[in-house]
């Protein structure tokens, strides 16, 4: 094991980085354990990939509740990458109890703003439930058993602006991911990143699915198109694609979140919200096109999101026809778009989802996914 790295401005780590932290932190309260301080603060190391060694979190807050509880509190720090989970509080409250030879020696729970899936289990993936098990099993006295439940003060709130509900995560934010350090989705780094792939996946196949993060591949993968042939494209639309035309490939399918992809039909091709967010005009402009009303139009404006959005055009009658023309655009501005910066043609295609994950639209040419090369 490498020695402890400290949490710093040019490190972002995880969500489930953070929970494990506090749950950890009021664990070894809970023992007596003294956490080491560093300027001024606790910090409590998190063992993570065996080739990071393990991380050094700062604890906000931390204390005994009774005699077998406690509570403590970190704060996500993504660093310097683009994440709406950026400062939320994360309380990890902990209780040692007699141990129950029917139930596993560590229980995970998901407290207020943490998601849930539709049986009740808390939204605790595979990454994250590793990482409590390696930090907090081995400390566990015997005899006994440890309760951890993760509280999210404002991830009930925070999950509204995700696509987590078309996922079956509900009432709150996961602890998803695959790593410790946060993937940047923004970043000049995260754009080299998929070019690389994307050059390596062309070297197989002339036709890709484009998706916008992970609930765009999963939509990608349950329509049937091979894992091979899709590329994650985060916010880099617009430069992937000019790369793939550059790079001989024949047709691209974007995927993804029709809060998300429809700027593009307002010819924002790097869809990050600290770039430009103009989607409820868009949405208005797609309404006035197809003979909505100037109310109907004023009353869209008001709304604050996409979703009430759509909810508004579904009780007009207008969603369907609305969010059609928008696939429609967005075809039209990517293939305008590539021919631009590319001098080249790209057959596409384009898959509108909502919030529950059902696919709304289609347009474009390769509509049918089959399990070959073609999309």
């Amino acid at each position: 094991m490498q020695d402890s790295l400290p949490s710093s401005p040019q490190r972002g780590y995880t969500l489930p980085v953070f929970a494990v932290a506090a749950a950890k932190a009021a664990f070894h309260h809970l023992l007596k354990i003294p956490l080491p301080q560093e300027g001024g603060c606790p910090v409590v190391a998190v063992q993570v990939e065996p080739e990071v060694g393990s991380v050094r979190i700062p604890v906000e807050q931390v204390a005994t509740l009774s005699e077998n509880t406690a509570l403590a509190i970190t704060r996500s720090d993504p660093g310097p990458h683009l994440d709406l989970t950026r400062n939320t509080p994360v309380w990890g409250w902990v209780a040692l109890e007699e141990k129950d030879p029917t139930a596993p020696p560590l229980l995970l729970e998901a407290g207020e703003g943490l998601g849930r899936h539709a049986d009740g289990s808390p939204a605790i993936y595979a990454y994250a439930r590793h990482l409590f098990e390696v930090n907090l099993l081995a400390g566990i006295p015997e005899g006994y058993r440890l309760r951890v439940r993760i509280i999210l003060p404002e991830g009930k709130l925070l999950a509204e602006r995700t696509s987590n509900a078309a996922f079956g995560v509900l009432e709150g934010l996961a602890l998803v991911g695959t790593r410790a350090e946060v993937e940047p989705s923004a970043s000049a780094e995260s754009l080299e990143q998929a070019r690389q792939e994307l050059q390596q996946k062309l070297e197989q196949h002339r036709q890709l699915a484009f998706c916008l993060g992970s609930h765009g591949q999963q939509v990608a993968l349950r329509q049937g198109i091979p894992a091979e042939q899709i590329l994650r494209v985060a916010n880099w639309v617009g430069p992937l694609l000019v790369e793939a035309a550059l790079r001989g490939a024949e047709a691209v399918h974007l995927i993804g979140y029709h809060g998300k992809l429809i700027k593009l039909a307002g010819g924002i091709f790097t869809t990050s919200s600290h770039v430009a967010d103009a989607r409820l005009e868009i949405l208005v402009a797609a309404l006035i096109r197809c003979g909505g009303a100037a109310e109907q139009a004023r009353r869209l404006l008001e709304l604050g999101t996409v979703e009430a959005a759509v909810q508004y055009l579904e009780s007009l009658g207008w969603a369907e026809p609305v969010l059609q023309a928008l696939a429609c655009r967005i075809c039209e501005r990517a293939t305008a778009y590539v021919q631009k910066y590319a001098g080249r043609s790209l057959a596409l295609a384009v898959t509108l989802f909502d919030r529950q994950g059902q696919v709304c639209v289609q347009a474009g040419q390769g509509l049918q996914p089959q399990p070959a090369q073609a999309l």
